[in-house]
């Protein structure tokens, strides 16, 4: 015996069946004849688009001279490199390499103080005597 299904009878994930209407419903929705686009812009047309055109002009002029201010204050500022921003890779990458270089020298300095030790440990017991050897 089949398992019933309640409800629809799709599976999850799938679409349910689409409901489709007759085709004299469909033939009624659909709109007359249009009127085709004449071939010239009306003078409000054309008023709108020249204020568009100024608009996006003013916009990428501010913007140009934003730019170009954020250049020459880049370019007095003392502790940046030029080209390099705060928030860039290099920055953080440098900021980085500090802390490896710092960590590298801290482990130069104790394996190297550990070498000297136990040279001068070998030196002692040579000189003393002391041990099977």
């Amino acid at each position: 015996m089949a398992k019933r299904a309640r409800g629809s009878s799709s599976r999850p994930g799938q679409r349910a069946p689409l409901q489709r209407g007759t085709g004299a419903a469909r033939s009624t929705a659909s709109p007359g004849p249009t009127a085709p686009r004449p071939a010239t812009l009306t003078p409000e047309e054309e008023a709108r688009a020249a204020a568009l055109e100024a608009q996006i002009v003013a916009d990428e002029k501010s913007a140009e001279e934003a730019n170009q201010r954020t250049r020459t204050r880049a370019r007095r500022s003392v502790g940046v490199e030029p080209g390099v921003r705060t928030g860039s890779i290099a920055v953080r990458a440098s900021e980085e390499y500090a802390y490896v270089a710092r960590d590298i020298r801290r482990i130069a300095l104790i394996g190297g103080s550990l070498v000297a030790f136990l040279i001068g440990l070998w030196v002692v017991v040579q000189v003393t005597g002391i041990g099977p050897f």
